[in-house]
C-alpha cells in the first residue's frame, strides 16, 4: 500500500512540475494565402513560351524546390512586365541581372532573371512593357531561359497562377463567323 501511495505522490508531483508547452505550440495554424488574382495581361517572354521547368514548392521554408517557372527564350529577347506595377529592383544579384516589380494594387511581386534591365528602381511599368532583355549567360537552364518568380511577402507562389485562362490555353486560334454584317457586293 505504501508503494501505491508513493507512486501516486510521484505522479502528482511530476504532473505539477511538468514543463508547460512552448507558446508556439498553442498558436492557431497559419492562415492560407488568398488566391492569386489572374491579373497578368501577357507572358514575360514570347506569346506562349515553352515552360522548361514548372513551379515546385518546397516542403519547408529552406527545403529544395523550384520557386518559379523557367520559360524558354533566346538571348536578347525582350522581357515584359506581366502586369502593371513599379520596379522595386533592377540590377545584379550573384552575377545575374534581376528585375523585380511590385504589382499595382496587390501585395504581389514578380521577378525575372537573367535579364539585362532597361528600367530602374522606382519606374512605373505597364502590362506588356519591356523591362529588359534575356541575358545569354547566368541562366540555370541547359539553354537560355527566363526564370519568372512570384512572391507574396516572403512566400513564393506559382507565377502561372497570374495568367488568366485565355493566356494559358494552348491550341490553334479559331475564326468565328461574323453574324449580322452584310456580305460585300
Amino acid at each position: 500500500m505504501r508503494c501505491v501511495g508513493a507512486w501516486a505522490v510521484l505522479l502528482l508531483v511530476s504532473a505539477a512540475t511538468a514543463p508547460t508547452p512552448p507558446a508556439w505550440a498553442s498558436l492557431p495554424p497559419p492562415a492560407r494565402e488568398a488566391p492569386v488574382p489572374a491579373i497578368a495581361r501577357t507572358w514575360p517572354v514570347g506569346v506562349r513560351p515553352l515552360v522548361l521547368r514548372g513551379w515546385q514548392p518546397p516542403a519547408t521554408v529552406y527545403g529544395p524546390g523550384h520557386r518559379g517557372v523557367d520559360l524558354a527564350a533566346p538571348p536578347g529577347a525582350p522581357v515584359r512586365a506581366v502586369a502593371a506595377g513599379r520596379v522595386t529592383f533592377a540590377g545584379r544579384v550573384a552575377g545575374r541581372g534581376v528585375v523585380s516589380i511590385q504589382l499595382t494594387g496587390t501585395n504581389l511581386r514578380t521577378t525575372y532573371e537573367p535579364v539585362g534591365p532597361s528600367v530602374r528602381k522606382g519606374d512605373a511599368v505597364g502590362a506588356g512593357e519591356a523591362v529588359g532583355t534575356v541575358e545569354a549567360a547566368g541562366s540555370h537552364c541547359s539553354g537560355t531561359c527566363v526564370h519568372w518568380g512570384l512572391l507574396s511577402g516572403e512566400t513564393y507562389l506559382d507565377p502561372l497562377s497570374l495568367l488568366p485562362p485565355w493566356l494559358l490555353r494552348r491550341g490553334p486560334s479559331r475564326l468565328l463567323p461574323v453574324l449580322g454584317v452584310p456580305l460585300p457586293t
